[in-house]
């Protein structure tokens, strides 16, 4: 046999091999790759502002009943017409209760009446895990440094784009939030990462988190677990409503 032929033929037996590995795949029955436990449980989709089924509702416009003030006490912030709003000076606030993973809805508007410029124009800030902070601040038509601005993780991570809604009109965020996790000894095992719609919009994809909110300063990790959500006071009269979570 000449080579030229030889190889030839182990090209060709060469070729076979796939088509033959993929035939074997296909036999038995489709059955035999049917999975049916376990089952997901039914959630019923919340229609129009309402939650889904199994969320957590931490504010419905009624009350402030899941908040209490960042220093303990009563929630200070004002509420009126199904939103609750900064009350300036005195203090952000935080859940009652604590989370870990989840997903989160939020709805925040600033102040039609615009005033101030930069980081000094509806600024306010949702901490998740108390610690870590994705920004409010009216960024339509208002510069300030990228990574402070409107769908930022504080000083850490830029948005993919600019989402913001004008002055006075209601936007939203839907967050799914993974939280970091340590070892026994203190140290990291696995950081938070985050995806953030704004308005719709992805405006984080899976980011990786490198620590703690700082205003000054590198961030950096320390051990905790589960902690609560926290709202900032900036002294800006921002507003929020339609607040609900989701444990992962």
């Amino acid at each position: 046999m000449n080579m030229y032929r030889f190889s030839s033929l182990l090209v060709s037996a060469a070729l076979l091999v796939p088509a033959i590995s993929a035939d074997a795949q296909q036999k038995g029955k489709p059955e035999d790759t049917e999975v049916w436990e376990p089952v997901p449980a039914v959630v019923t989709p919340g229609s129009g502002t309402a939650a889904p089924s199994d969320a957590i509702v931490l504010f419905d416009g009624k009350n402030l009943d899941q908040w209490e003030s960042e220093k303990g006490g009563a929630a200070p912030w004002t509420l009126s017409n199904g939103a609750m709003t900064v009350a300036p000076k005195k203090g952000g606030i935080k859940t009652k209760a604590s989370f870990e993973d989840f997903q989160l809805h939020i709805e925040w508007r600033t102040p039609s009446v615009v005033k101030g410029e930069g980081q000094g124009r509806g600024n306010s800030g949702i901490f998740l895990q108390s610690n870590y902070e994705l920004q409010v601040l009216d960024n339509y038509n208002n510069k300030t440094y990228s990574n402070g601005q409107a769908g930022s993780l504080y000083k850490q991570a830029i948005p993919l784009v600019n989402a913001c809604k004008k002055p006075g009109e209601w936007q939203t965020y839907d967050v799914i939030w993974t939280a970091p996790r340590f070892n026994a000894d203190g140290s990291l095992k696995s950081p938070a990462r985050i995806t953030v719609l704004h308005n719709g919009i992805l405006v984080q994809n899976n980011t990786e988190l490198l620590g703690k909110t700082l205003y000054i300063g590198k961030p950096y990790y320390e051990k905790h677990g589960a902690m609560p959500l926290m709202l900032q006071d900036h002294g800006d009269l921002v507003s929020y409503r339609n607040i609900w979570i989701r444990k992962l």
